[in-house]
């Protein structure tokens, strides 16, 4: 669990600095974010872990 609050921030970070950079991707990494936290939140009831 704590390597998921340390890549958390980190996500965040880089796509901060990537949208200041290309505003364009702002779509594109919200999507991905929610995708990525959609997934790994859904995982263990999916498979029972």
């Amino acid at each position: 669990m704590t390597s998921v609050l340390v890549v958390q921030p980190l996500l965040a970070l880089i796509a901060g600095i990537l949208i200041l950079v290309f505003p364009r991707l702002l779509n594109y990494l919200i999507a991905a974010y929610l995708i990525l936290f959609g997934l790994a939140g859904l995982f263990p009831h999916l498979f029972g872990a």
